[in-house]
């Protein structure tokens, strides 16, 4: 496994339970869209090295892959996907789609991956994940960089998808991240919580650090987009009214991230982040998932299902052990801040 920056060496206490919702998906094989391929599509032949479970029958798969958009967690998590699949030794072909963040670019792809006859489907990020899911209930789909499958409607239960869908969860500590404010920041009154209106997931993580906040004492207000557009205009309203930036993982602010550091650190307002690629934006620090293991995870199930048999239906979503994730700081932006970030060295 991979790690950047120092690790905290208490393991963080278990996330809250997730809801129940029922399987996407009503057609075996999808529509024909009528729609040329999208320019974003690349092709790629992978054959790994030899590794345990690798197939010994020759047979080549086919992998579609869909990317909701291009930002450095979700690189990551197709990083570790593609690496996975080297690593077992399997003959694939991969189509790699990326959606570059536009809904009716995700419906066209998830389609045309369908209508491909890929063995198995990829899907990178919710919308890209509820795509794909609404056009096949029978190709397995291995999905990532999703907060919640059951409460997004991917599958009937994480513990036992029961439908052909699978994959690994980016749920992060957020209420370890909500501690790492109360550490650096114990005169933090107000905090602002910036995530976008359109993703279910960030509204799940939103939840999660108003309970935390709440049970601190700190006080949060709502700051969200519906677009990358609105990110400049929605972070310099939070000048003077907030005293800290909580940003769970949510794509649409992981995009801008840079405008969101560029405001927040000109202002001297600390940003908490919720992975670390937002920290390599211009963020403060963040305790949370390494996306290239999270991409790995999802691969190794990916391979499981193509090679093994396994049943997809009873494979759990998977996530990433707490004690697994990671520290990250931004020592410019710390240094700029006039914050110090001895205190963590202290766990």
């Amino acid at each position: 496994m991979r790690k950047t920056g120092k690790m905290l060496a208490a393991a963080m206490a278990a996330v809250m339970a997730l809801s129940m919702a029922g399987c996407s998906g009503n057609t075996g094989s999808g529509t024909e869209s009528g729609s040329a391929a999208p320019e974003t599509k690349q092709e790629a032949s992978s054959e790994g090295k030899a590794g345990e479970g690798a197939s010994d029958s020759g047979e080549e798969f086919k992998i579609g892959v869909l990317q909701l958009t291009q930002h450095t967690a979700l690189d990551k998590v197709n990083e570790g996907f593609v690496a996975a699949i080297e690593d077992s030794g399997l003959n694939v072909q991969l189509d790699q789609q990326n959606a570059s963040g536009d809904q009716s670019a995700c419906q066209t792809i998830a389609q045309m991956l369908v209508d491909s006859g890929n063995d198995l489907i990829f899907a990178i990020a919710t919308p890209a994940a509820q795509a794909v899911a609404g056009m096949t209930d029978e190709i397995p789909i291995v999905v990532s960089a999703v907060t919640d499958p059951a409460e997004s409607g991917l599958v009937e239960s994480n513990e036992k998808p029961n439908c052909n869908v699978t994959g690994t969860s980016d749920l992060t500590p957020v209420k370890a991240q909500i501690d790492l404010l109360q550490k650096l920041l114990p005169d933090a009154r107000t905090v602002g919580i910036l995530y976008s209106s359109a993703e279910a997931n960030s509204e799940i993580q939103a939840e999660m650090a108003k309970e935390a906040l709440e049970e601190a004492g700190i006080q949060y207000k709502d700051y969200t987009v519906s677009s990358t557009n609105e990110i400049q205009t929605v972070v310099e309203s939070m000048i003077g009214n907030v005293d800290a930036i909580y940003t769970p993982t949510d794509n649409t602010i992981a995009s801008g991230y840079a405008t969101v550091a560029m405001i927040a650190n000109e202002n001297k307002i600390p940003t908490i982040c919720g992975e670390s690629g937002q920290v390599d934006e211009g963020g403060l620090v963040t305790y949370g998932v390494d996306y290239y293991e999270l991409g790995y995870m999802a691969g190794e199930q990916a391979v499981d299902i193509l090679a093994n048999g396994a049943d997809i239906a009873s494979m759990p979503i998977e996530y990433m052990d707490n004690a697994d994730c990671e520290l990250k700081i931004n020592e410019d932006t710390a240094a700029e801040l006039g914050i110090d970030m001895s205190v963590l060295e202290e766990e």
